[in-house]
């Protein structure tokens, strides 16, 4: 969702505000904007659908019910997103959102075909790199996390991790000269 006007994030900030008032069609325009780029997000980082529907449900659901606060200092996109992969978090600490997520896993694992995407991520995940994304600290991993392999920019890395873009930029680098160090 980058490159809105600011026209276009005032207007999605009007939408939001309007949703959370109980406007439907706010509620119903505001869905239809976001709501599959929502889903594609957070099914990169989930491969149970069921679980990434229900992620998505409820992210709306929160913002329909106004128990989500939009502040309008930033996209709606980021916003949302910040929303949605807290709440998938929440999802997959639940016992019967993991045992869908490992069930799901083993039928990715047995299809005869694996997709480019997944052999890099199974790099990233297994490989030297997994080992290296996992020595770094929780802030840098996140960090990395979201500009690298989510593919967020660093302002909405900064609106996700709720930290000023300039720290972004700043873990970012350390986060890059450790994994070069490690990986030499």
């Amino acid at each position: 969702m980058t490159g809105v006007s600011e026209a276009g994030r005032a207007a999605d900030g009007e939408l939001v505000r309007a949703a959370a008032d109980g406007d439907r069609r706010a509620f119903e325009e505001l869905y239809r904007r976001y709501a599959p780029w929502l889903v594609a997000r957070l099914r990169a980082r989930c491969a149970d659908q069921a679980v990434v529907d229900d992620v998505v449900q409820e992210t709306f659901l929160d913002v329909w019910r106004g128990g989500a606060r939009y502040r309008h200092d930033g996209d709606v996109a980021g916003w949302l997103w910040r929303i949605g992969s807290r709440r998938l978090i929440d999802a997959l600490r639940g016992d019967g959102a993991r045992g869908r997520l490992r069930n799901a896993l083993g039928r990715l694992r047995h299809r005869p075909e694996e997709s480019a995407e997944e052999r890099v991520l199974a790099g990233v995940e297994h490989g030297d790199l997994g080992g290296s994304l996992e020595r770094l600290s929780p802030e840098l991993r996140a960090v990395i996390q979201a500009t690298v392999i989510d593919g967020l920019t660093t302002r909405e890395a900064s609106i996700l991790l709720g930290i000023p873009p300039g720290t972004v930029k700043t873990r970012a680098q350390r986060a890059r000269r450790q994994l070069r160090q490690e990986l030499a």
